[in-house]
């Protein structure tokens, strides 16, 4: 497994603990120590970090664009009842594929079926690869 993949399954942890607490005023707020304090209890590895943060600082910034992009691709599911582990792959990918001209919007939706897969019901990977397939769409258009 790939140090990017490690960063994105460690931001995947991470937002799936914030979005359980209802993303509250004021989270994106010292986010880099609180990463920090998430690594060294969930021993991160220390190489998959700063890709993570970097995730982590672009999914926290971007959130509405993000969500909107979501809602508006998920027919007939409101954004939260999309399952919270769905959801944040869904963010982790769409915020690679409208802000990190490196990783190719192919390479970002891979990446979250795989995810998908390892750490979610056997309904989530074509879930998420459907919803991310039609936003490529908007986004290369």
């Amino acid at each position: 497994m790939g140090i990017r993949r490690k960063s994105r399954e460690a931001v995947l942890q991470f937002l799936f603990q914030d979005d359980f607490k209802g993303f509250e005023v004021g989270s994106e707020t010292q986010l880099e120590q609180r990463f920090a304090d998430f690594c060294s209890l969930y021993d991160v590895q220390r190489k998959a970090r700063p890709y993570a943060v970097e995730l982590l600082e672009g999914v926290y910034r971007e959130r509405s664009e993000i969500d909107a992009a979501i809602s508006s691709h998920a027919s007939n599911w409101r954004l939260e009842r999309i399952d919270v582990t769905d959801r944040n792959i869904l963010r982790i990918a769409v915020y690679e594929m409208f802000h990190k001209s490196d990783v190719p919007p192919e390479v970002a939706i891979n990446e979250a079926v795989e995810i998908a897969k390892r750490f979610c019901g056997d309904d989530s990977p074509s879930f998420v690869n459907g919803i991310l397939d039609a936003i490529k769409v908007q986004a290369t258009s």
